[in-house]
């Protein structure tokens, strides 16, 4: 072990005042003697996901003083995307991700920790935590808060926050009532954890455990069962074995662990949000991450899962088929997984997986590569005149119907103009609804889609309509669902350029997004245009809005 950092501000004469303020937290002489881990709780009483974080982060204490440190726990803010979707505080959650790291980096540094564990769970909290974690690289690990177990919905149906979102647009069609809605509402999501399906927070805690800065088990032990209480101890236990043998993030996150990450990413189906989050965490450890990188594995690396809301299974289901060390271990099998990658557990990817005797334990959950879905990967990126710096699809969600189709556009410049449209009936079969000035600038906030999405779903016309943004998508989505179009309108991207009833062909199987109008005809139009004024009342979005996060910046952010 190296000498322990936390010595700047505890060790030598001039620091006796120093030393006081630690009494004052009521540490021991010998807690002072030893090691200094910051645990780094999101726990809250607002999000569902973050809602038993304390008893882990007790358990994680109970492993670092069991392994011979001091825990010393300290707060991190986190937004609920469920809870904020489809009203003002969305605009919020994505600049949540980069005031998360900036602030853990101020505690760590602050306070000299020798090693940190993160304990994250919701959408931004966990590449929040990871570009910190990255940014400070002090022996590190990461435990989520794990997955919520789906509702109970009926005799032989379960759901999960997806389901209610979809069951908005059934009550409009009157397929549902809304005493029915309620009832629903009550049941969907049982207790803690992260949303029960392959959202985008379980996506990125499956992600860490597959780069190596998660133990195995991290993705998909559930939130209520003791196993994660048990691994959370073992994280504070292996934090310590990580100092003592001064191995650091940045040792783990290698372009190895990059490769395999998308792998994964692509079996799993994981939310079109990961092409966000994944560029700004690798970005971190100075790696250079564009599109084509999930372009590029996506064309190789089969879709083996369809969970929620591209199918009938949960992450509970895919931990009782063998969780992330089964899918990494068939994907093996093509060579797609880099074994050499070191991970938290002191042992490499290869190890990891011979160790456990990683194979798949239910072949409906899990698909063999022989058996695979699709031979393609959950994610593709699409390019043509209406994205020249690319947009975004989660293809294992999309129906064979809307694969290749020609679309008519119905224009909005908010999400709640789109919504509005959508359930009062005036969006049908064969449309394409384009929703621009959503971006990170022109939004503010690059909100997420969620409920015009579902909503299209709920009223059946998941087959035969399309959705177009400039904005993004929550993990939860299905259907032809196209986000991060780019550049976004506010920077006079193509889509900008839309007028209603204009036709745009969607080719995802030959990645083209294609505005079928002449290019006379849109520089006419380039010369008539005028941005909508959208100069948002908060001072945080507006220091926001100086920053560009999307598809075309590959999820990191640069002035503007």
């Amino acid at each position: 072990m190296k000498d322990e950092v936390s010595s700047r501000m505890k060790r030598g004469l001039e620091k006796a005042p120093h030393r006081s303020l630690l009494y004052a937290l009521g540490l021991t002489r010998e807690e002072m003697d030893r090691p200094f881990v910051g645990i780094v709780n999101a726990a809250s009483e607002i999000v569902p996901g973050h809602l038993h974080l304390g008893a882990l982060a007790d358990a994680v204490k109970a492993g670092v003083r069991l392994a011979g440190g001091t825990p010393l726990e300290f707060p991190a803010i986190a937004v609920c995307d469920g809870i904020a979707m489809n009203h003002e505080g969305m605009r919020f959650s994505l600049p949540s991700r980069e005031f998360i790291a900036d602030s853990i980096e101020i505690m760590a540094r602050a306070h000299a920790f020798d090693a940190l564990v993160f304990i994250p769970n919701c959408d931004k909290t966990v590449p929040g935590m990871l570009m910190a974690m990255l940014r400070l690289n002090l022996p590190s690990i990461l435990i989520s808060g794990g997955p919520m177990l789906p509702g109970n919905m009926g005799p032989g149906k379960r759901g999960d926050l997806i389901t209610m979102f979809e069951a908005v647009g059934k009550v409009r069609t009157g397929e549902l009532d809304e005493e029915r809605l309620e009832v629903m509402a009550e049941r969907a999501c049982p207790g803690c954890g992260a949303c029960a399906g392959m959202f985008t927070a379980n996506s990125m805690n499956c992600l860490a455990e597959t780069i190596g800065v998660a133990l195995p088990g991290n993705g998909t032990i559930p939130a209520v069962s003791a196993a994660r209480i048990r691994l959370a101890k073992t994280a504070g236990m292996k934090v310590m074995e990580l100092l003592q043998n001064d191995i650091r993030p940045r040792d783990i996150v290698t372009p190895d662990a990059v490769a395999n990450a998308v792998a994964v990413d692509m079996a799993l189906g994981c939310s079109t949000n990961t092409v966000l989050h994944l560029p700004a965490v690798f970005g971190e450890a100075g790696l250079d991450m564009g599109l084509e990188v999930f372009d590029e594995v996506s064309r190789k690396s089969p879709n083996l899962c369809k969970l929620s809301p591209a199918g009938k299974h949960f992450m509970v289901d895919l931990d009782n088929a063998g969780g992330i060390p089964a899918v990494m271990s068939e994907l093996d099998k093509l060579g797609l997984i880099h074994e050499n990658c070191m991970t938290v557990t002191g042992k490499t990817v290869g190890e990891n997986l011979r160790e456990r005797h990683a194979r798949i334990l239910d072949e409906e959950v899990i698909h063999t590569v022989d058996k695979a879905y699709s031979r393609e990967g959950g994610i593709a990126i699409l390019r043509g005149n209406l994205a020249p710096q690319g947009a975004v699809v989660k293809q294992s969600a999309v129906a064979p119907e809307m694969m290749r189709r020609e679309v008519t556009a119905r224009v909005f410049d908010s999400e709640e103009d789109a919504m509005h449209a959508i359930l009062d009936g005036k969006i049908k079969a064969g449309d394409a609804v384009v929703i621009r000035y959503e971006g990170p600038r022109g939004g503010p906030g690059m909100r997420e889609m969620l409920s015009p999405t579902a909503a299209i779903t709920g009223m059946g016309l998941g087959k035969d309509v399309a959705l177009l943004t400039d904005g993004r998508f929550s993990g939860g989505t299905n259907g032809a669902a196209i986000g991060h179009i780019s550049p976004e309108a506010a920077d006079g991207g193509p889509i900008a350029l839309v007028r209603e009833g204009d036709v745009i062909s969607i080719d995802i199987p030959g990645r083209k997004l294609e505005l079928l109008v002449d290019e006379a005809e849109l520089e006419r139009r380039r010369g008539e245009l005028k941005h909508p004024e959208k100069k948002s009342p908060y001072p945080v979005l507006r220091r926001y809005a100086r920053l560009v996060s999307s598809a075309a910046t590959g999820g990191r952010y640069k002035e503007i």
